[in-house]
């Protein structure tokens, strides 16, 4: 019936293979199709782009059975003049490369950064090599930094203090110019210096004192402004040196208990603090007490000062009775050894009955804990509140026992003379002067420098 297979395969010729179709003018063929022509499934050798991209994927897909088997596909040999062998020889089937070690790639020199990799940074002080002269440039150097500036050296206390009492001077100074320019001393004479003197808030006991002496074998006569000036300080200086005490602390008592009272405004807070910051310097160990409970801002700023003077503070929640914090206060004290108690209180006018009453609570739970507490009462004054200042030294006196002053913003007030009245009428020392916020514009009070300053005369320092 049907022929062998063998016959059956020896009917048919050679299958012909024809020659590449030879694309005509102005037609292109795809790459890939003249790859499957010339060698089906086997990338082109001369087509590095597609073997490259052939070889990426493969690597890319992560599969460790990537199939490379057309490596050892039999190519077509090369020619003969370049004397290589065929790919297929030179390429030794049985070399396994799974085992060789990873490449040892050593990391790019800092001198020469691929790509965009930031140069690593040069050293601190490493000299730059200087230009070729050839080159054509040069760098310009980098001018050095400039040295920090020394601090302001401090102004003398005596000068901050002419400068504080400038507005009290000038207006003083001013008025006596203009009475005593060509004119001679007579009673008219005398009594508008005395107006001046009254007017700038001296009191009527010291105008009194300086017109007597100004009178002394002067009468009929012309006497200048420096001559009046003269006799003015020297008279302030009589009235104030008296008064113009250091503060004493009796440590034999420990702690010395000192109280600050004072209207609202008068600088209480901020003089303690300054006070604190003397005694700290001076070795002595000091506790604050917050013993103004009705301003959170009070107790938060004398926390601030305990910090700056290295000062422990005691202090409890708004509205606390301020008679029991000054007993806790004198307690904690006493454990911690100090040997200064300085305790705040709320500022108060002292028109105010029941105000003045809490503050004569604390002076008593003080004086059953410690019967000589409070040792030292400071009553701080507002020098720009004038003869008011003088009912507030009155009064606080009669209900707290103030035994010493405080005189604060001198520096913004045209009436520091009052001060003058204060010391004739109460003869009570005046510790400390203030001019300014900073910590050390508090300054032991002295009579000669205020007395000078406000007349505008000149003192040794």
């Amino acid at each position: 019936m049907g022929a062998d297979p063998a016959e059956r395969l020896g009917e048919h010729a050679e299958p012909e293979i024809a020659a590449p179709v030879e694309p005509l003018a102005g037609e292109t063929r795809e790459t890939s199709e003249i790859a499957d022509a010339a060698a089906p499934g086997i990338p082109p050798a001369s087509d590095a782009d597609h073997l490259d991209g052939h070889n990426d994927d493969a690597l890319s897909s992560g599969e460790e059975d990537a199939d490379f088997s057309w490596l050892d596909a039999d190519l077509p040999p090369e020619d003969e003049e370049d004397g290589e062998a065929p790919v297929a020889e030179r390429v030794d089937p049985s070399f396994d490369t799974t085992d060789m070690p990873e490449p040892d790639i050593a990391a790019p020199p800092a001198s020469a950064p691929e790509g965009d990799q930031a140069p690593l940074p040069v050293p601190a002080g490493t000299p730059r090599p200087a230009p070729d002269a050839a080159a054509g440039f040069r760098l310009r150097e980098q001018a050095p930094a400039a040295p920090e500036p020394a601090p302001a050296p401090r102004v003398p206390w005596l000068q901050r203090l002419r400068e504080g009492l400038a507005r009290s001077s000038t207006q003083l100074t001013g008025s006596i110019g203009a009475i005593f320019t060509k004119r001679r001393l007579d009673e008219d004479t005398l009594q508008d210096f005395e107006d001046v003197l009254i007017q700038a808030d001296l009191g009527v006991e010291t105008a009194l004192k300086i017109t007597d002496r100004l009178s002394e074998g002067r009468f009929g006569r012309e006497i200048s402004g420096q001559d009046v000036r003269t006799i003015l300080a020297e008279e302030i200086e009589k009235a104030l040196d008296p008064v113009a005490l250091p503060l004493e602390l009796d440590l034999a008592k420990k702690p010395h208990v000192i109280l600050v009272v004072g209207v609202n405004g008068t600088g209480k807070t901020t003089t303690i603090g300054k006070l604190a910051a003397k005694l700290t310097r001076g070795g002595l160990k000091v506790t604050l007490c917050a013993g103004d409970t009705f301003r959170a801002a009070a107790v938060e700023q004398l926390k601030i000062w305990g910090e700056r003077t290295q000062s422990e503070v005691v202090a409890k929640a708004i509205g606390a009775d301020a008679a029991s914090l000054a007993y806790e206060g004198y307690d904690r004290a006493v454990e911690n050894g100090s040997d200064v108690l300085i305790i705040d209180t709320a500022g108060r006018l002292q028109n105010k009955t029941e105000l003045m009453a809490e503050l004569e609570k604390i002076v008593r739970v003080l004086q059953k804990r410690e019967p000589d507490a409070p040792h030292t009462v400071l009553l701080t004054l507002d020098a720009t509140t004038g003869q008011n200042a003088m009912n507030q030294v009155e009064i606080f006196r009669n209900v707290a026992g103030v035994n010493g002053l405080v005189m604060t913003k001198l520096d913004g007030s045209a009436r520091g003379g009052i001060l003058v009245a204060i010391a004739a009428k109460f003869r009570l020392p005046v510790y400390f002067v203030g001019v300014g916020e900073g910590i050390d514009d508090l300054e032991p009070f002295k009579a000669k420098d205020f007395a000078a300053a406000i007349a505008g005369t000149t003192t040794s320092a």
